[in-house]
């Protein structure tokens, strides 16, 4: 031991599991700043635009302006321009349905849905009404047209769509509509030989008889009814979606109720209403009885009625044996009264006179004398009435004038409170995504592509056509003829008949008024 070091003062000879921690740790540290810095120089990528995220490319935003379950209204759109200056700046497409892209309505998604309408409008209201409702999951528009719809620069377009069927109103629909069984039943009888509503009213039924037979030919399970001034906003569901939402009805249900709220205009120049308005006046079901009644003068603003027209709302029904339309608002069944469920949440937005032009549009339209006594037997409701007169007899300044006073609703502090007190609601989502599908260009590449196939030839051949057939040469004649059979027709089909059937169609109601509120109490 002299002369050396103490055992426990030599030093210890370095060991293999030293070593192996030492490179282990070197190892978890590589590992952990490579991916860093990969992460690192693709945001600085991305950032200065040398790489573009697919999911940026494919992936709708996850939440549209307007759905928060809490109701609140987002302090950039608290009014009506600033969502507009939104919707108008110029964005990257976050949009899933771009220009080429093929709307699938050929799935095995279910249930599947169709709507039938009666229109006369021209593309630049169709085509938003018709890809707004094919992002919502319906698949399958059953389209009757005449007017501006039948124009071979209109229907070809539509003509074109996946999904779409465009049936004209041709002399020899009118007569085979006249043959067919609910124009010779007596429910629908009380509209008959009427002109302007009740004239338009008998050609949907009839035109929704005929949509009931095309969606079981085409495998639907849902039809529903209507008009191209109408969106159906399917709150309520797990999805913004349609096909959710019916697919959540239980399987005894025959008919779902969508209760309709009114748009709320706020300025009186409105160009495109599905991509400009915003607000809306909420349904008298969708609201506590003593709210809707509280406020109910200011709602009505000295109009006839809490809405301007129809108040009852649209349906859905399922396609089963024996269904038939009830009118334009409602179906029935032939062998039992319909288990029907009216929805809490969901609804149909009706865009009622959005834009000073629809005065005249609906004047022109109507050859009804502008009198107190003659309107009624062209309208059914009170204030289209009042819109026909003044848009008869009155000035372009008189006009506007009685436009600003009944429809737009421009003063803030009123419609601060009605939407306070929860009669008036923002609803964003529609007009997002007909925005979103208006700067994808998907509008204008259908038309384009239309034309694209459309020879010079065939177009001429098909104006020729048009002028000889289609609906020009039926102008007011559609629910003014009764086929020679229709007698014995009607006689045979008696054994079908049930007590069950309604002795009178459901025609556009409005809401309840203060004359009402005995009713409730």
């Amino acid at each position: 031991m002299a002369g050396g070091l103490h055992p426990s003062l030599r030093p210890t000879p370095p060991s293999s599991s030293s070593s192996s921690s030492s490179f282990t740790s070197r190892l978890l540290l590589m590992l952990t700043i490579l991916p860093l810095t990969l992460a690192a120089f693709a945001f600085v990528l991305q950032w200065r635009g040398g790489l573009t995220d697919p999911t940026t490319r494919w992936s709708p935003d996850p939440l549209f302006p307007g759905m928060d379950p809490s109701g609140t209204v987002p302090s950039s759109a608290a009014a009506a321009s600033d969502c507009v200056d939104l919707l108008g700046r110029s964005r990257s497409a976050s949009f899933p349905y771009y220009r080429d892209w093929k709307f699938s309505y050929g799935s095995d998604l279910r249930p599947k849905l169709c709507i039938t309408t009666s229109t006369s409008a021209g593309l630049e209201q169709t085509l938003p009404w018709l890809f707004y409702h094919k992002v919502i999951g319906v698949t399958n528009f059953f389209l009757f047209v005449e007017g501006k719809a039948a124009t071979p620069g209109v229907s070809k377009v539509l003509e074109s769509i996946p999904g779409v069927k465009v049936i004209y109103r041709t002399k020899e629909l009118e007569e085979q509509q006249a043959r067919s069984r609910i124009w010779n039943e007596t429910w629908l009888a009380s509209f008959f030989y009427k002109p302007c509503n009740y004239e338009l009213f008998v050609k949907q039924s009839l035109n929704m008889e005929m949509a009931i037979v095309m969606a079981r030919e085409a495998g639907m399970d849902w039809i529903i009814h209507l008009d191209t001034d109408e969106l159906i906003h399917p709150a309520g569901a797990r999805e913004y979606s349609m096909r959710q939402l019916l697919a959540e009805v239980p399987g005894n249900v025959d008919m779902v109720i969508f209760p309709n709220y009114e748009s709320s205009v706020e300025r009186d120049d409105i160009k495109e209403p599905f991509s400009e308005v915003s607000m809306f006046k909420k349904n008298y079901d969708h609201l506590p009885k003593d709210t809707y009644f509280g406020n109910y003068k200011e709602a009505t603003r000295g109009n006839p009625n809490y809405f301007l027209t129809y108040g009852n709302g649209k349906s859905a029904a399922r396609i089963q044996d024996h269904l038939r339309p009830n009118g334009a608002h409602r179906w029935h069944n032939y062998m039992k009264t319909p288990n029907e469920i009216k929805l809490d949440e969901a609804a149909v937005l009706h865009y009622t006179y959005p834009k000073f032009s629809d005065l005249t549009s609906r004047r022109d339209r109507c050859r009804c004398k502008p009198t107190k006594e003659d309107v009624k037997r062209c309208f059914m409701l009170e204030f289209d009435r009042a819109a026909f007169i003044i848009a008869s007899t009155a000035t372009e300044e008189e006009m506007l004038h009685w436009y600003r006073e009944h429809i737009v609703w421009t003063d803030k502090a009123v419609n601060a409170k009605l939407l306070k007190k929860g009669i008036l609601t923002r609803i964003y989502a529609p007009m997002v995504i007909v925005q979103e599908l208006r700067e994808s260009g998907v509008f204008t590449s259908v038309v384009a592509a239309a034309h694209t196939n459309l020879s010079k030839d065939e177009f001429l051949s098909s104006i020729e056509s048009s002028n000889t057939t289609r609906g020009i040469e039926s102008r007011g004649i559609s629910s003014r003829k009764i086929g020679n059979s229709g007698e014995s027709q009607a006689t045979a089909r008696k054994v079908l008949e049930t007590a069950l059937t309604d002795s009178y169609a459901v025609p556009p109601l409005s809401p309840p008024s203060m004359t009402d509120i005995h009713l409730d109490i």
